[in-house]
């Protein structure tokens, strides 16, 4: 940045004396009096002098103009690099929570258009805008050193001209914000019908939800068609402001050169400076209007960045104090732990909780199922024990630690979880087993062998190699979910969680991993949560939950012979499969 703005001064000097040399080449074809330079000097020699310096003039702006522009957006390149850079890392740092209520397509936006928009303002907008300053500074200093009557009269046109276009951009500024919020809402549901295109197709909603995205985009065009209105409103200002400039100054430089007050060179000369002296300031209206479209982007950049990471590590000192307090997974092998809700209460939303002052313990090594009715916080706690969300009140501790006393990354280290639904990213099978964490390949087919699904990736037309689509689109569900248990085996957890892991799995698929299971929860705590209760009957402990409270709890033949919540439901799905 700083030799963009050592070159401000070369740059606006020869700017500034190309006028000065126009003009006093035609005082020198008149026989008017010129710069001493030029005094004793023939016609023609002074006229190749002048010229001479004109032709250096230009070649300097030429060579200077061009090196400063690269300089600059060099510049502003990598600071918006570093700026979607260090988004992006804040972004996928905060909670879940944050998520849930956020559209993907806002994020989008703000990650894309936002960033560039901040981007425009480093690499034309700022330095540009000091550039324009600084050019129409020294022609004011030129001019009023060579007839100050003249210079004035510009100067007069120029203040309020400048109010004027200050006025408009901050016009402009607002309508671009509207237009910014309205792209965000107009990303988020492209983002939203591309990824239920099955539900858009199969439940015919194509002509509502174009009818939907034609009004939102309208809304958008009009936010638009605002923000264009006072763009224009300053190119046109701005025109017919120098137009104004040029005959005020034939007027007075007129009534200057009859009373010979004034010399025609000179006039020519301030012609050229009232075009020049508001080109900058067209320049300067043009990269205002990045910079205020930068401003808007700034705005709600500012606003994502200010929220806080809800999920903290703890500080240093006890971080230090608990990485010391065993060994970790993947260095020494798997550590069953116990696991500890103390009272625990946590609700999304603060008035609505979920799970109420829930207390149990797992033992290390215990294999617990938790089941319950819909809505009654299985998922709940299984995101608390990850500490994708925090509790509102009470304790989760892991081997006697509270969990939030201990640093994200040994936490999740220590667990690993199999969703109903594995999510997979674009790249190969490899890498969605590794998911960039530093594995031989002997360890992602070791893992692929204690799960039995080798088979299944060989036969894939590039085995480990093979490339996955968008969310594994190539694949089937079963596959899908399979490789979901390798991801798992290859980090060796102590804890293993099974949410409805599977839940979309064929029969003979379900035996593949049944079989798998039975040797990958040797030694590990698990938690598994299923509503068909026939999967769960050998688990050395259920626990039965209603609206967030643990109302049972035992073997499942201890619940049977209770006769509550766990035998009803055990009875309801025996009568459906029965019938």
């Amino acid at each position: 940045m700083v030799w963009p703005l050592l070159l401000l001064l070369p740059l606006s000097l020869a700017n500034a004396l190309q006028p000065v040399l126009v003009g006093q080449a035609i005082s020198l074809i008149r026989q008017e009096p010129v710069m001493g330079f030029l005094v004793g000097l023939s016609l023609e020699s002074g006229l190749h002098l002048l010229v001479g310096l004109l032709l250096a003039t230009v070649a300097l702006r030429l060579a200077l103009d061009g090196y400063q522009s690269y300089l600059v957006q060099a510049v502003g390149q990598r600071i918006t690099a570093e700026i979607r850079k260090d988004l992006f890392s804040h972004v996928v740092s905060l909670a879940v929570r944050f998520f849930d209520r956020t559209p993907v397509g806002k994020l989008i936006t703000r990650l894309t258009s936002d960033v560039d928009a901040l981007g425009d303002v480093f690499s034309t907008g700022a330095v540009g805008i000091i550039t324009d300053l600084f050019s129409i500074l020294v022609l004011l200093v030129v001019m009023f050193t060579m007839q100050w009557e003249l210079a004035l009269l510009l100067l007069t046109l120029l203040l309020p001209v400048t109010w004027l276009i200050v006025y408009f951009q901050q016009q402009y500024r607002k309508a671009n914000y509207k237009a910014r919020e309205h792209l965000s809402e107009l990303n988020a549901t492209l983002q939203e019908n591309i990824a239920g295109i099955g539900v858009v197709q199969l439940f015919r909603r194509e002509p509502y939800n174009s009818e939907l995205f034609r009004s939102l985009n309208q809304r958008y065009i009009k936010a638009v068609d605002k923000t264009i209105f006072y763009d224009s409103s300053v190119s046109a200002t701005l025109e017919w402001i120098s137009l104004v400039a040029i005959g005020g100054v034939l007027w007075l430089g007129g009534l200057l050169v009859m009373q010979s007050a004034l010399s025609f060179g000179t006039l020519a000369s301030f012609i050229l400076f009232a075009q020049r002296l508001f080109d900058p300031l067209r320049q300067f209206a043009d990269k205002f209007t990045a910079i205020q479209a930068g401003l808007t982007a700034v705005e709600r950049i500012t606003d994502l960045f200010s929220i806080p990471a809800e999920i903290q590590d703890p500080d240093g000192h006890r971080g230090k104090i608990l990485a010391s307090s065993g060994p970790v997974n993947g260095l020494a092998g798997p550590r069953a732990a116990e696991i500890c809700f103390d009272h625990v209460s946590f609700g999304y939303k603060p008035d609505e909780y979920v799970i109420q002052d829930l207390t149990f313990t797992i033992r290390p090594g215990e294999k617990v199922a938790l089941v319950g009715p819909t809505g009654a916080g299985k998922s709940s706690i299984i995101r608390l024990l990850c500490r994708l969300y925090d509790i509102n009140q009470g304790a989760i501790l892991l081997d006697g630690i509270d969990i939030r006393d201990l640093p994200q990354t040994e936490l999740r280290q220590r667990m690993a979880v199999i969703l109903q639904d594995g999510f997979l990213f674009a790249g190969d099978v490899k890498g969605n087993i590794t998911l960039g964490e530093e594995y031989s390949f002997n360890a992602v087919v070791e893992a692929a062998q204690k799960t039995n699904i080798d088979a299944l990736i060989e036969q894939l037309p590039q085995g480990y190699d093979t490339v996955l689509r968008e969310r594994g689109s190539n694949l089937s569900g079963g596959q899908k979910q399979l490789l979901a248990f390798a991801r798992a085996a290859i980090r060796d957890p102590g804890i293993l969680v099974l949410d409805e892991a599977t839940a979309n799995l064929d029969v003979g698929t379900e035996v593949i991993i049944q079989e798998a299971l039975e040797r990958l929860l040797v030694d590990r705590t698990a938690i598994i949560i299923a509503h068909r209760l026939s999967t769960i009957r050998h688990v050395d402990r259920i626990l039965v939950l209603k609206h967030g409270q643990l109302v049972e709890q035992g073997s499942h033949d201890q619940l049977l012979a209770q006769d509550g919540l766990y035998a009803n439901l055990y009875r309801l799905q025996r009568l459906g499969v029965d019938r």
